[in-house]
């Protein structure tokens, strides 16, 4: 009996470890976070999608500065002749032809702001997209930090739950040597159906991330996944500097990118709205034939004339406002950012004392419990139920240190989310 309970605390003892597992090349996807990405910026058809718009705004750029295409007129001139001869279009049957080449001109500067407006819309868009794979990028490492949380803690259920079943047998042997109540066996085999339930829930969690990492890596969702072999290591207390990290942030952050982006456009609009109070032209050249030579040219200026002041003057306020709507989105969200970055940094530090704690303090002192339990009930100086609650406690603290490495990791990808960029 004595042996069997060393035996117990030795299983304890391999409880509170971690198994690393190599993993071979045909592996499926799931084990490490760098693949996952690799694997999301590859194949995601949100980010996909993203991309192809950032190119297609990008090739507007080289549209918006271009010129319109040039016009040719042609104009037959007496066809009948007088009335000598019946309808004939051939140049040198008419009485004259006249060939006019026209071509559209816009005011001085028009073309390169439009050219620039195209620009900083592109650089909109691609903080869009940009914007798109960090938010795909947090998604990943959340699930991939879940699921690391969801297979460690169904390890440790399942190696608790054969503790419990090495503690039935010894409560039945001490039971039948007369050194202790049946009720002791009863209560371990309420705790085995207790962490069975506790195992099908695990499961049904597991296959849920499992669905939503292959929903973002664009396979089916029963595709087989790899189990995670270990979560990113956090940053240094330098690296989570508030100020450093803020500054970071309004460098990087794509959304400010391109709502900076958005503003730039509204200004370049504004100021192409005011162009609009200056005329546009038409400059056409027209040589004319008679019979088969040239016989005249002419040279023709067309512009438009500026008249609807009224209307101009709603275009010019309404460029106002959209640059005064961007510029306080602007303000808003760099606030919101702000907000979420120290939110988001006292949550990864509280995270970061309470793994400390749980394993520095709360973890051993659970073992000690235990391992004085055990001992205890060989000695028959305490009840089986006074074993349980032990087990319970490093149960408890095993499950906090885990609590606490999601939270700081789920913070992390918040983080990096919000600065644009890997810590």
């Amino acid at each position: 009996m004595q042996m069997a309970l060393k035996i117990v605390a030795l299983k304890v003892l391999l409880v509170l470890g971690t198994t690393a597992q190599a993993q071979s090349a045909d592996t499926p996807p799931g084990a490490d976070l760098p693949g996952l990405l690799a694997l999301v910026n590859a194949n995601n058809p949100d980010y996909s999608s993203m991309r192809h718009e950032a190119q297609a705004a990008t090739e507007r750029v080289t549209m918006a500065g271009a010129l319109m295409d040039p016009k040719l007129r042609i104009e037959w001139m007496d066809i009948t002749k007088g009335g000598t001869q019946s309808p004939a279009l051939w140049p040198s049957n008419t009485g004259s032809t006249k060939y006019t080449f026209m071509q559209d001109l816009p005011w001085w500067g028009k073309r390169d702001l439009k050219r620039a407006i195209a620009a900083q819309q592109a650089q909109a868009v691609e903080g869009k997209a940009q914007g798109t794979w960090v938010d795909l990028a947090a998604q990943v490492k959340t699930t991939h930090a879940q699921r690391y949380f969801l297979h460690a803690t169904r390890k440790l259920t399942q190696e608790l739950l054969d503790l419990t079943q090495r503690l039935a047998q010894v409560a039945q042997v001490r039971y039948a040597g007369g050194l202790a109540m049946q009720q002791d066996a009863i209560r371990a085999q309420v705790e085995q159906t207790a962490m069975q339930t506790e195992l099908v829930a695990l499961d049904g969690e597991a296959h849920q991330a499992d669905a939503r990492l292959n929903a973002l890596l664009a396979r089916p969702m029963g595709a087989a996944l790899a189990a995670p072999a270990a979560l990113p290591v956090l940053p240094s207390a330098a690296a989570l500097n508030a100020d450093a990290l803020l500054e970071r942030s309004r460098q990087r952050n794509p959304q400010l990118a391109a709502e900076d982006a958005r503003i730039k456009a509204a200004e370049l609009s504004r100021e192409l709205t005011l162009k609009n109070r200056y005329p546009d032209f038409t400059l056409a050249i027209t040589p004319t034939q008679m019979q088969s030579r040239v016989s005249e040219w002419s040279l023709m200026l067309e512009l438009n004339i500026p008249l609807q002041q009224g209307t101009r003057r709603a275009q010019e306020r309404e460029a106002q406002a959209m640059l005064d709507a961007a510029q306080t989105r602007r303000a808003a969200l760099d606030h919101q950012v702000a907000a979420d970055l120290s939110e988001n940094l006292a949550g990864i530090e509280a995270a970061q004392h309470t793994e400390q704690l749980a394993s520095s303090s709360l973890l051993p002192q659970a073992e000690l419990t235990l391992q004085a339990a055990l001992a205890g009930y060989e000695n028959g100086k305490l009840d089986f139920a006074t074993l349980l609650e032990a087990q319970r406690q490093v149960r408890q603290a095993r499950q906090s240190q885990l609590k606490a490495q999601l939270e700081a990791q789920m913070r992390l990808a918040n983080i990096e989310k919000i600065i644009g960029e890997e810590l």
